[in-house]
């Protein structure tokens, strides 16, 4: 019990001649130093109000129970009890933590929660952790006001593993987030160009087969990682994703055979590139939005008319191709690069490309070619660009 003005009162009176104390009756909140209980002393003597209010815990120790109906929802109760996770700060286990599971198993003889996932802090630029008498605090409504709160939620998950580590606050980090949203944005706009084929039996072209099982890889350790509360492992490589492997290399490589202005892919090679970015921006929304669920919830809901947070999380599925994503990246990268060194534009035409033999990349040939605008391609010890 705390003398304190602001908190619960402790509903109980004392008979000031036998001692004998009355409680309030469950299911309202009393005041009793000034009111009177619903019955008398058996004595008949006067009766005291209770003028010590609760000490925090005790209330916050019950939060769980009250929120899931104890007593008051019994049906609901029984189907959502115990949580499924705790979340807390790694400086209330023997407070918090030790109250909550204290006080459930006192009144359900069972643990209130089956995982606790305890985080470290984020602290200030300094390394400090943030407190009013330092004046250190950094004001999360003002970051949201500036940047939003989906940058600020991407950057906790991207900047370290809170499970493991305290990590500092970079308002600077938090505002480059804003970036990757922008681009996830601006992939789902052009993509949306592109409705999904009607076709659901399309014949898979290998470019696409090769990003697709790209993408259920990183399903896959998505969802390994998620299991576990790691959230940071699968922000980075989907942020990656983004950036270095959806962006950078597929969406420009396909462009020709999606837009298929002057008709050299065949419809079903042009369905199959639609087919396959639709396919790649359903998993990556689905993804994400864990960890940024109001940007990928309005994309989902324009693009599908659906309520994201209502579908199921994606499974891994493998599909058959002997080409290898990496060659082809690697492939893109030498020749935008050749490119750029020479100042060249992007559309310039390539004469030759020389591929090494090692590389995997017949089936992504008639891609290249468009994409790069390549006259001849052959294949050597190493790479060799000429224009």
């Amino acid at each position: 019990s705390r003398r304190r003005y602001y908190a619960t009162p402790i509903p109980l009176w004392r008979c000031q001649k036998c001692h004998e104390v009355i409680l309030g009756k469950k299911g309202r909140y009393w005041q009793p130093w000034k009111e009177k209980p619903q019955k008398r002393c058996k004595c008949g003597g006067t009766l005291k109000g209770e003028e010590r209010v609760f000490d925090t815990w005790f209330d916050s120790s019950i939060s769980p129970l009250y929120i899931l109906g104890y007593s008051k929802n019994e049906k609901f109760f029984k189907k959502a009890f115990p949580c499924t996770l705790r979340p807390q700060g790694k400086e209330i286990i023997r407070t918090w933590l030790y109250y909550t599971l204290l006080r459930g198993y006192q009144l359900t003889r069972k643990a209130t929660f089956k995982d606790v996932w305890i985080n470290y802090h984020i602290v200030d630029v300094h390394g400090k952790k943030m407190s009013k008498s330092l004046g250190n605090v950094i004001n999360p409504q003002e970051i949201i006001s500036k940047h939003g709160s989906e940058s600020l939620r991407l950057w906790a998950a991207i900047e370290g593993n809170l499970a493991k580590q305290d990590f500092r606050c970079s308002e600077d980090k938090i505002a480059s987030e804003f970036k990757t949203l922008i681009k996830l944005w601006n992939i789902a706009k052009f993509i949306s160009q592109f409705p999904e084929p009607k076709n659901k039996k399309i014949k898979l072209t290998e470019t696409d087969k090769a990003f697709i099982n790209y993408v259920n890889e990183l399903t896959a350790f998505t969802e390994r990682h998620y299991e576990k509360y790691d959230f940071h492992s699968p922000a980075l490589r989907l942020r990656s994703f983004i950036w270095e492997t959806f962006a950078s290399h597929y969406l420009e490589v396909v462009k020709p055979r999606v837009y298929n202005t002057e008709n050299k892919f065949s419809t079903q090679e042009q369905e199959s590139a639609i087919y396959t970015l639709n396919y790649c921006l359903d998993h990556l929304l689905l993804l994400l939005h864990p960890i940024i669920p109001l940007i990928t919830y309005k994309i989902y809901k324009d693009l599908r008319r659906k309520e994201i947070h209502l579908e199921r999380f994606p499974k891994a599925e493998k599909v058959k191709t002997k080409s290898k994503l990496a060659d082809l990246i690697e492939l893109n990268s030498e020749i935008w690069k050749a490119k750029k060194d020479k100042g060249l534009s992007l559309k310039t035409q390539v004469k030759r490309l020389h591929i090494p033999k090692k590389f995997s990349v017949k089936e992504f040939e008639k891609d290249l070619r468009e994409a790069h605008n390549i006259l001849e391609i052959k294949y050597a010890d190493k790479i060799k660009i000429e224009f």
